[in-house]
């Protein structure tokens, strides 16, 4: 009969090896959070997140099977979901109003632009927004296929 001792040693970490190794990552993550720089490029980064919201909102028309709609205007932007017979805003936080961040402007000549997302998830136009703060320029292209270019 085998023996605790005649066993191999087992080869593996234990459970207090890997909670100290996720402590010291934890902390090195939140080292590099406080070390990174803020964001200085507000045309970027409203670009980005006007980009990723896009593409949630054609998302979302398709998964509900309706009609949803951004509206681009100076200030920021915003979506509505089609209900029945009305347009309303829609409740997930992934599509509420946004405004742009200080020092960033659109290039729509000063005016409201509204593009509709169909139950398919197409929007009935081309669209391009241009994006700018001080010398920093970003643009965001929605295609007639309902995919979203950032560059």
């Amino acid at each position: 009969m085998a023996t605790v001792s005649d066993r191999p040693a087992e080869a593996g970490f234990t459970l207090v090896e890997l909670l100290v190794v996720l402590a010291v990552m934890g902390l090195l993550a939140g080292a590099a959070v406080w070390r990174w720089p803020a964001g200085s490029d507000g045309a970027r980064s409203d670009a980005v997140q006007l980009a990723t919201r896009i593409a949630a909102a054609r998302d979302q028309a398709i998964i509900e099977g309706r009609p949803t709609a951004l509206i681009v205007d100076p200030a920021g932007y915003r979506f509505e979901i089609r209900r029945r017979t009305e347009w309303v805003v829609p409740a997930e936080p992934s599509l509420a109003a946004r405004n742009w961040r200080p020092g960033v402007r659109i290039g729509a000549g000063g005016r409201e632009q509204r593009v509709r997302f169909d139950a398919v998830g197409l929007p009935d136009r081309e669209v391009t927004f241009d994006l700018s703060a001080g010398a920093a320029r970003s643009r965001v292209r929605l295609l007639a296929d309902g995919s979203v270019i950032l560059s």
